[in-house]
């Protein structure tokens, strides 16, 4: 296994690994009811992507049951 032949300095380490910063993450406004979401994915509150209802939440599933009873 290599070795290296000598000690490597801090600021070299250090200057490498300079860009490895914590990104903020971004999020959109879901178009049906408006609720912060990441891009490209679900909306866990309506459950709706792009428009098209893709599952029943479990908001709805609870209000189902109670009117079928």
């Amino acid at each position: 296994m290599p070795v290296p032949k000598r000690k490597s300095a801090r600021t070299v380490g250090r200057n490498r690994r300079a860009h490895w910063k914590a990104k903020v993450m971004k999020y959109t406004y879901c178009p049906n009811c408006g609720e912060p979401v990441l891009p490209h994915t679900v909306c866990p509150r309506c459950g709706y992507y792009r428009g098209i209802k893709i599952y029943i939440t479990k908001f709805e599933k609870e209000t189902e049951e109670l009117l079928n009873e």
